[in-house]
C-alpha cells in the first residue's frame, strides 16, 4: 500500500507561483506513472498533467505554465505552477501509478491540496 501526502497549496495572487509536492511512502514500490488532477467547486475533476511511459501530456489550459517533475531519491512528485490565474483555483490531487517487485500495479490518490488564486 502506497500512501501519498500532498503539500504546497495556498493563496496566491494572479501571476504568482506555487509548487505542489506529493510524497509517496510505503514499501516495495516504484513509481511508473504520475499525474495531477484538479477539481474546482461545482465542476468535475479534470486532468492537469500525466506522465507515463516517457510521455507527458498537459491540459491545454496549463501548457507553458505548469511543469511536472520528480525526485526519485525522495519518492516525491512536484507540480510547479507559474503565471497562475483565478481559473486555476481548485483542489489539486496527485495520482501515482506504482508497481511492486512482483509486477503488480496500483494507483494511489493524494488527499488533495487547495490552491486559491485571488487578489
Amino acid at each position: 500500500q502506497v500512501q501519498l501526502v500532498e503539500s504546497g497549496g495556498g493563496l496566491v495572487q494572479p501571476g504568482g507561483s506555487l509548487r505542489l509536492s506529493c510524497a509517496a511512502s510505503g514499501s516495495d514500490f516504484s513509481i511508473n506513472a504520475m499525474g495531477w488532477y484538479r477539481q474546482a467547486p461545482g465542476k468535475q475533476r479534470e486532468l492537469v498533467v500525466i506522465t507515463s511511459s516517457g510521455s507527458t501530456n498537459y491540459a491545454d489550459s496549463v501548457k507553458g505554465r505548469f511543469t511536472i517533475s520528480r525526485d526519485n531519491a525522495k519518492n516525491t512528485v512536484y507540480l510547479q505552477m507559474n503565471s497562475l490565474k483565478p481559473e486555476d483555483t481548485a483542489v489539486y490531487y496527485c495520482n501515482l501509478g506504482t508497481m511492486d517487485s512482483r509486477g503488480r500495479s496500483s494507483w494511489s490518490w493524494g488527499q488533495g491540496t487547495q490552491v486559491t488564486v485571488s487578489s
